[in-house]
């Protein structure tokens, strides 16, 4: 499946769940974490199982559960025993000790509630200045992945900065090292690098450049926090048309003339990376 926009929806805003089905967003993410103050978790879990409960069953719905580190977590797997769960979101995620944790838990909830299913996880893998030395961690638990993401927020409060953005939206420097490193984790992990919330929703513009500079690095979607958003997401991580053509007649090439390392194509040299980048595009595009 294409996960080009993944949509948080606040756990304890049951009007919004139902919204956010005709969003167009490749997946919702039901927050128990961040969006929700301590005194609303328990109505909020209440609300994301009934939602799960009578959601049509069609689409990608994820949960974002409470940190591992706390009590919360265990509570909002046992709240949600028996439904079904596309993918877990695990914020603060620190290294695979993380993911293994997350399975130990979830397999415990199952024995003693009896329905948890073995979701791929999408943990958030720079929250905390422990989990940025153990970004090359994943590969080794990539089968339980559903792909890794980033956030500059909660990483600037564990640090004590002002802020992770220049007056501009753009990352100051330690942040665009998060972000790198979890792109390059992610393609390590051969797994799909989704890039982080652009928080300024009514800034049209600054998420069109933003989502297309994603798209550029090699994120492959991009977290969304209203539905405004998911249109330019969804837009700025599907190929163009031009973009598909082109890269089928790079494939043509080297289809037709299979013992070439390299070949010319409209007066420009391709070779061996230039056919892996059209391959890849063509996959995301769903072209055959």
């Amino acid at each position: 499946m294409r996960l080009r926009s993944l949509l948080f929806v606040p756990g304890d805003r049951p009007d919004q769940m139902d919204k956010a089905l005709g969003a167009g967003a490749d997946a919702l993410i039901l927050d128990l974490e961040d969006s929700v103050a301590p005194q609303a978790k328990a109505a909020a879990r209440e609300h994301v199982a009934a939602f799960l409960e009578r959601r049509p069953r069609v689409g990608h719905v994820c949960v974002r559960i409470n940190p591992l580190g706390g009590t919360e977590a265990a509570r909002d797997l046992a709240a949600l025993a028996g439904q079904s769960v596309d993918a877990w979101v695990l914020p603060k995620a620190e290294g695979a000790d993380s993911i293994e944790l997350f399975d130990t838990r979830l397999l415990a909830g199952a024995s003693s509630a009896g329905a948890l299913p073995p979701a791929p996880i999408l943990p958030i893998v720079t929250e905390t200045a422990a989990a940025m030395f153990r970004l090359g961690e994943y590969a080794a638990v990539a089968t339980r992945l559903l792909g890794l993401t980033w956030g500059a927020e909660d990483l600037s409060a564990a640090l004590g900065a002002a802020s992770a953005r220049l007056a501009d939206g753009s990352f100051t420097p330690p942040y665009e090292v998060a972000r790198a490193l979890t792109l390059f984790a992610a393609h390590a992990a051969a797994v799909p690098a989704i890039d982080t919330v652009y928080p300024a929703f009514r800034d049209d513009a600054g998420l069109a450049a933003y989502a297309a500079r994603g798209a550029r690095d090699g994120f492959t979607g991009m977290l969304a926090i209203h539905p405004r958003q998911v249109p330019i997401v969804n837009a700025a991580f599907t190929p163009t048309p031009e973009a598909v053509a082109h890269a089928r007649r790079i494939v043509a090439a080297f289809r037709d003339q299979p013992g070439a390392g390299v070949l010319g194509l409209d007066g420009k040299m391709i070779d061996a990376p230039h056919l892996k980048q059209a391959e890849r595009l063509l996959a995301r595009a769903g072209d055959p």
